[in-house]
């Protein structure tokens, strides 16, 4: 296998198992427990590097895992005080564990592999250096073992626990009552992720890892309102930044972890402004299109309450009404060509007068 499919198999299979948990831990409003865990486990794998006596992938990642579900508790303990809401809780813990865990390395383990740096960024480019080699015989590049076997746990688990999570995602008091316990299955999609960080941050760094748990599922959220598509898309578009970001990096020569999170961030922007329901540009269409129908409606409305009267014939001149409802020569100059366009009203000798479809949607207006 090549070294450059190695490095693009380690991105795909990063982005996979992230996004598989990332789409809960968005919709349950957790993701930066996600950032706090990926930094918080640095004093965990230091403690696993000390039992060891040296670089060990089992009790590092137990380490590193106890010490994300470490995180979570003291956060939940913070939480229920009630003395601090969930962003301080976060922002109390993971400094002093990543503080920790600084201190730790820095005074005792300054001269081995395992400094912060390659912890936060890490290098994907050494994946394919990075073999399994047990009882003397080469398995081949040890991080596609590690995150293939993290991916197919996670799908698993995402399929096997789908409905139990779904329900206290969205509705934990009812998931309770029948019997499903929401701290159970929240104690377990954090040790999903803790297991997930820590397998994948030692061959990407932790900022991807965030990334790959954060943004894939934020843009996919902004693409549809339901959770089987969410996750499903999620997944895609991490894998799309994985490849994409590895392409750009090679046409650039730059850091391939830095354009694979750089390309998550692009989708991501491109959703927020393209999204057919939630993009910036839809929402600024639907409500040019309410205020035009409300615009509509106020015209009709006034011409129907002054219709009959002794008003009518001045209140029905377009000169009056951009007084009347303060509205600019242009925009009531619009606004009459679209009613007449529609057909609910008419200009006779310079007025304006309803027709039968437009007396009929004032008082369809008026019945509200």
């Amino acid at each position: 296998m090549s070294p450059e499919l190695v490095i693009l198999l380690t991105g795909v299979l990063t982005a996979t198992a992230c996004a598989l948990l990332g789409a809960f831990l968005l919709l349950r409003r957790l993701a930066m427990l996600a950032d706090a865990i990926s930094h918080a486990i640095l004093p965990g794998l230091v403690a696993g590097y000390a039992l060891a006596r040296g670089p060990n992938l089992w009790l590092g990642a137990l380490g590193a895992a106890a010490a994300g579900l470490l995180t979570v508790v003291l956060v939940e303990l913070l939480l229920k005080s009630g003395r601090v809401k969930q962003d301080a809780a976060i922002g109390l813990v993971f400094p002093a564990m990543f503080a920790l865990g600084t201190v730790l390395v820095t005074r005792y383990f300054a001269n081995v592999h395992l400094d912060a740096d390659a912890i936060l960024y890490g290098e994907i480019a050494f994946a394919p250096f990075d073999l399994l080699i047990i009882g003397g015989r080469n398995y081949g590049p040890q991080p596609l073992w590690v995150l293939g076997g993290l991916t197919l746990i996670n799908l698993i688990f995402v399929l096997l626990c789908y409905k139990e999570l779904k329900l206290t995602t969205f509705d934990p008091q009812f998931a309770a009552t029948i019997g499903i316990a929401p701290a159970i299955m929240h104690y377990a999609l954090m040790t999903m992720v803790s297991f997930t960080t820590v397998g994948a941050f030692t061959a990407v760094g932790a900022i991807l890892v965030v990334a790959f748990l954060i943004v894939p599922p934020a843009t996919a959220y902004l693409l549809t309102n339901r959770l089987a598509p969410m996750i499903a898309l999620a997944i895609g578009i991490a894998a799309l930044a994985a490849v994409g970001g590895f392409g750009l990096a090679l046409l650039l020569d730059a850091s391939i972890a830095g354009a694979m999170a750089t390309l998550a961030g692009v989708f991501f922007a491109a959703a927020a402004l393209f999204a057919p329901e939630h993009g910036v540009l839809a929402k600024r269409a639907r409500r040019a299109q309410q205020r035009r129908q409300f615009a509509t409606e106020m015209l009709i409305v006034h011409l129907a309450n002054h219709e009959g009267t002794p008003a009518q014939a001045a209140e029905s001149e377009l000169a009056h009404l951009q007084a009347e409802l303060r509205w600019s020569p242009e925009f009531a100059t619009q606004v009459v060509r679209r009613a007449s366009e529609a057909g609910l009203i008419a200009r006779t000798n310079g007025q304006l007068h309803l027709t039968e479809a437009g007396r009929h949607l004032a008082q369809r207006v008026l019945a509200r």
